[in-house]
């Protein structure tokens, strides 16, 4: 399974992440704030993910890692 780690604490909550994935899998997390006072993006259903990569290339803060399956 393909594998997007997001490092939640350095988050700034900008949503460019959530607005490019084709599979509409990211969401800023409403509930959760981070150190910095941000509501972190999160992964909805990792199954979906087909890596490709799109939302860790917008990251203009690069929190975000795509891991492929091989």
């Amino acid at each position: 399974m393909n594998k997007v780690t997001i490092s939640s604490d350095r988050c700034r909550g900008c949503g460019l992440c959530v607005d490019v994935c084709p599979k509409k899998i990211l969401t800023l997390d409403g509930k959760t704030l981070n150190s910095q006072g941000y509501h972190p993006a999160s992964v909805t259903d990792a199954e979906k993910c087909i890596a490709c990569a799109m939302c860790a290339l917008m990251c203009p803060h690069v929190v975000i890692r795509v891991e492929r399956d091989v």
